[in-house]
């Protein structure tokens, strides 16, 4: 007999009674009563996404100091604990049980055991709180990507934040077939002062693929608390491997060729290496900035935004650089800033933000002042290195027309991109699609940054730049995407980026703006209208195209030295590469497709024969 919500009657007022009553999903029904009775509430609001909903969601976060409101209309801000400032890895954990495939490389906990534990942290937590109960559509509604989720938070923050970042899903749930999955989220902020989590030892975040339930404890920060996010990414990667498709953490962006001509990309970047500054150049169209569902239909690769807004980090955003955001955080809209410095007027200030630092103001951790020192000694900065804002994309002005399609958008190139000072050209076209995933995609390193807590500045390996959300073996995931393009009339280009590259004295030899010009070039090579040169790795840009494309897109000369600069060959850097690639995946528990032996092998060998003919570093003349 399933749990039925007569059996919580006493927690909820005749209106939010009968929002619930009218799901008519007993799956539903069971999942809500079995929580609300651990959790406790005093009280339960249910939003059904209503004007009136979400207002009152809003003011909650303001009343219960979770948010403060700034100077400017709709704009406030949120502090997360001085110890709760990014994803915690060592405490995000797959619940598993005796039929799990995960191997090592993952960090599991034992399904009973998790349960328990979670479970222990969960009990009576909300007494004397209000159980917020809110529903989302990850992916557009109504559609074949559409995934119906519903969160369970007493944090207000939590419930605001996910009202902006996703798709209303109160309809989905009252048009859900009965049985049908639907992703399950259960959060506490726990025991509070000054309105912020302080048991952050307790702090968990347990992942259930097989329930497609995530259960997050004692802790604030938007990463391990916005379960739609990166958690929800992992019952997605579950899902879609075994349904045929794929969830990537991608952005997806709309490319302005020729003749009105647009072009969608998707592109996968770890954090703080250009993905968000790539999918928001004012001159494109973005459809998204983070995650993305993929599907085979008839023929061709779509995709969709999973979700519907901003969680991105503020630091170093300026007018020059990123002049759309810069006026979204200065225009009147609704945005939460979280972990950034607020002067007394309501003002905000981040690392990078071309103004003058303020001389005092409140952040993070309570009272700020320059050379203000944290309890180690180490200085505080105004702001946290992993401040964010979270804001809708309505707010864009550069939001592409098919952002919420039903069907998706056709792909008509895929880039990946890392921080690499030393191998890497700035832009490279795989031959085709799987030595494409080979060789860029799944051969991916970056630099780790302030997004993830531990040490920063070390090269790490972080294929399709989704190493820490991947919910299934490597072999799994890296066989699905080599295979993926399989059958397909005319399957996405595959490039790499490097926006990182430094030359001899450690500088960088690329400005910031340069992306600008990989990205048309590449929309160029889609539609084969340029020609390239074969370096034994890929195909690079000729000169001359560079050369007209910096002076059309920039307005700016481009030097046939800096080309050479950017676009010699390192056959020194690029075998070394491959080394480390090959022992890594010799090293990684279970079966490996053969194929990414044999083509980083085959690869290899055509550098030795080009460095024997050439040299460690070969000009692209030498090629071309």
């Amino acid at each position: 007999m399933k749990l039925k919500i007569e059996e919580i009657r006493d927690k909820l007022d005749q209106k939010n009674y009968e929002k619930l009553a009218k799901i008519n999903n007993p799956d539903f029904h069971e999942f809500l009563v079995k929580y609300v009775k651990l959790l406790n509430p005093d009280s339960i609001f249910v939003s059904d996404d209503s004007p009136q909903d979400i207002q009152y969601i809003r003011d909650k976060a303001l009343r219960d100091g979770e948010e403060k409101k700034l100077a400017i209309e709709g704009h406030t801000v949120h502090f997360d604990g001085t110890n709760d400032q990014a994803r915690d890895k060592k405490r995000t954990k797959f619940m598993v049980d005796s039929n799990s495939k995960l191997t090592s490389e993952f960090n599991t906990v034992d399904k009973q055991e998790g349960q328990e534990e979670v479970f222990g942290f969960f009990k009576d937590i909300m007494v004397g709180r209000e159980l917020l109960v809110s529903f989302y559509s990850l992916g557009p509604s109504n559609s074949l990507f559409t995934i119906p989720a519903v969160q369970l938070t007493d944090s207000s923050y939590v419930a605001h934040s996910e009202s902006i970042l996703y798709r209303p899903g109160y309809k989905e749930f009252l048009n859900m077939d009965k049985g049908s999955g639907f992703f399950k989220f259960v959060h506490s902020e726990g025991k509070l002062e000054n309105a912020v989590s302080v048991d952050v030892d307790k702090r968990r975040v347990y992942i259930d693929t097989r329930d497609e339930i995530v259960y997050s404890v004692n802790t604030q920060y938007g990463g391990n608390t916005i379960g739609l996010k990166k958690l929800a990414m992992r019952l997605a990667i579950r899902r879609a491997s075994e349904e045929g498709w794929l969830t990537e953490h991608m952005f997806i962006s709309g490319i302005h060729g020729p003749k009105e001509r647009v072009t969608y990309f998707m592109g996968a970047f770890p954090s703080m290496c250009g993905k968000t500054s790539t999918a928001m150049i004012p001159t494109e169209t973005i459809v998204g900035d983070d995650i993305a569902y993929i599907r085979k239909v008839d023929g061709t690769i779509k995709a969709v935004n999973v979700e519907e807004g901003l969680f991105g980090i503020i630091k170093d955003i300026n007018p020059e650089d990123d002049p759309i955001i810069w006026d979204v955080l200065h225009s009147a809209n609704e945005t939460i800033f979280s972990n950034i410095l607020v002067t007394e007027d309501g003002d905000t200030y981040w690392i990078g933000k071309p103004t003058e630092m303020p001389e005092k103001g409140i952040n993070y951790s309570g009272k700020w002042w320059p050379g203000k020192k944290d309890e180690q000694g180490n200085e505080i900065t105004p702001s946290h290195k992993n401040a964010r804002f979270t804001t809708n994309l309505r707010s864009l002005e550069n939001l592409d027309p098919n952002y919420n399609n039903p069907d998706g958008v056709s792909i008509g190139g895929i880039v990946y991109g890392g921080r690499d000072s030393d191998t890497n050209v700035p832009v490279l076209e795989a031959y085709n699609w799987k030595h494409g995933i080979v060789t860029i995609g799944a051969s991916l390193e970056s630099e780790t940054t302030a997004a993830t807590l531990g040490k920063t500045g070390v090269r790490t390996f972080n294929p399709m730049s989704n190493m820490d959300f991947l919910s299934i073996p490597i072999g799994k995931y890296l066989d699905m995407n080599i295979n993926f393009g399989d059958g397909l009339d005319n399957p996405p280009k595959i490039f790499g980026v490097n926006y990182f590259l430094k030359g001899k004295d450690g500088e960088y030899i690329s400005s910031i703006l340069d992306k600008r010009v990989w990205l048309k070039w590449m929309e160029l090579r889609v539609h084969g209208e340029v020609d390239a040169i074969d370096i034994g790795t890929g195909y690079i840009p000729y000169y001359e195209d560079l050369r007209g494309l910096f002076e059309k897109v920039l307005d700016s000369e481009y030097s046939k030295k800096d080309y050479e600069k950017q676009f010699s060959l390192r056959v020194v850097e690029n075998l070394s590469k491959i080394d480390r690639i090959t022992k890594i995946y010799e090293d990684i528990e279970g079966e490996i497709p053969s194929i990414m032996f044999e083509m980083l092998k085959k690869q290899r060998a055509k550098l030795i024969e080009m460095q024997k003919k050439y040299g460690d570093y070969i000009k692209p003349d030498q090629l071309a």
